[in-house]
């Protein structure tokens, strides 16, 4: 599946966002051939599972120039490096434990001109010395486990509207993981957003710092 399911929901790109989101599916399957960071079966549907997933975050929350941003156990990148080209004046920083995966990022980001993203090789747990006004995470960990990852690297932000807290991706039956979390996120159901069947039990789950 080619890029248009991206222009399928999104049309206010710049020139230079078109080319980055159009050439992502270039450097990620060159990279991949060499650092398995998407499954075999996936990279053929890179924009839908990975791109677009991703990108449904920014359906729901507008991020201000200038927001820091933490992707923690960001894999290959997903949702950051979406992120990162739809909000190009906002700080993203990508996190993981794994420095291969990270290598791919930095050469997509090379590659695209993607200027507005820093990683770290590390543990989100490590980071004991900056702070961020949100921090994302796709289907990493159990929400309760994210959301004490998350806390010590949030900051309250001065403006009560902005965005600030816990977003991340999840999928399946979530009653049990956030009953055991006792927190209260609020959640939207993907499919709302994006009618194709592959979003059927996504969502995203927002927890305010």
């Amino acid at each position: 599946m080619s890029a248009s399911i991206i222009h399928k929901y999104f049309s206010a790109f710049t020139e230079l966002q078109l080319t980055q989101i159009n050439g992502l599916e270039r450097v990620y399957t060159e990279w991949n051939e060499q650092i398995n960071v998407i499954s075999r079966k996936d990279i053929d549907s890179l924009y839908l599972k990975h791109v677009l997933h991703s990108l449904s975050i920014a359906t729901v929350y507008d991020f201000a120039p200038g927001t820091k941003i933490i992707d923690i156990g960001t894999g290959g990148g997903f949702p950051g490096v979406p992120l990162a080209i739809y909000f190009p004046e906002v700080e993203f920083v990508l996190v993981d434990s794994i420095g291969k995966k990270l290598k791919v990022i930095d050469a997509v980001c090379s590659n695209l001109n993607i200027e507005n993203i820093k990683t770290i090789h590390t543990r989100a747990e490590d980071i004991k010395t900056q702070k961020f006004d949100v921090v994302l995470s796709r289907a990493v960990a159990p929400i309760k486990d994210l959301w004490q990852w998350a806390k010590p690297l949030l900051r309250k932000t001065k403006n009560k509207d902005a965005v600030n807290g816990l977003i991340c991706l999840k999928g399946g039956d979530l009653a049990a993981e956030i009953s055991d979390s006792n927190l209260h996120p609020q959640v939207f159901e993907i499919s709302d957003i994006f009618k194709e069947e592959w979003f059927m039990e996504k969502y995203i789950l927002y927890t305010k710092f």
